[in-house]
């Protein structure tokens, strides 16, 4: 039987915990390897609750080459557990370069809770637009059924995404001034 997203008491399983908090501390643990020599490792996360107990953690799955080489554009698995050590969510990231040249360009990432939730990816504009401007598309899908909320929330990392990766940045001797 289909899960109703919409059902606030239809929370998947190991996740009801989060329907009692309102905010998560995610602290990546430094790796002495990496701050030694600066050999790049699996990143790893504690996730925690306002009182900065543990509620979940994270590991990222990628091979070392691909840690190395690629950098921030890898590919990786991130497994978010529990303190029993059951996934609760899984993370999944495909290699993208960010050339425009190409359609291998288009970011994503992939967010399961035991089945995919939703899916924000960055659509191809064609090459002209793509490097010529800073405009871009996006598609997010989601099951129809899905919590009108947790849909906001989706809009609302897409544009997070958008800022953060594909908005090119001015003259970089200019500065921006708030004035009061």
């Amino acid at each position: 039987m289909a899960q109703e997203y919409g059902n606030p008491a239809a929370v998947p399983p190991g996740l009801e915990y989060l329907t009692q908090i309102d905010q998560i501390l995610i602290h990546q643990k430094i790796e002495l390897l990496e701050a030694i020599i600066g050999f790049e490792t699996n990143n790893q996360y504690e996730i925690k609750n306002s009182m900065g107990q543990k509620i979940f953690h994270a590991k990222e799955r990628t091979n070392c080459c691909i840690r190395n080489l690629c950098g921030p554009l890898r590919s990786f698995e991130l497994e978010i557990r529990d303190n029993y050590d059951q996934e609760m969510i899984h993370l999944s990231r495909p290699y993208r370069c960010t050339s425009c040249c190409c359609f291998c360009c288009l970011q994503e990432i992939t967010v399961k809770d035991g089945q995919s939730v939703g899916r924000i990816s960055k659509q191809w504009s064609g090459f002209i637009k793509e490097s010529l401007t800073d405009t871009d598309n996006f598609g997010i899908n989601f099951p129809m059924d899905l919590d009108v909320r947790m849909k906001a929330v989706l809009l609302g990392a897409c544009f997070l995404i958008d800022f953060m990766f594909f908005e090119q940045s001015g003259n970089s001797g200019q500065r921006c001034t708030v004035f009061g």
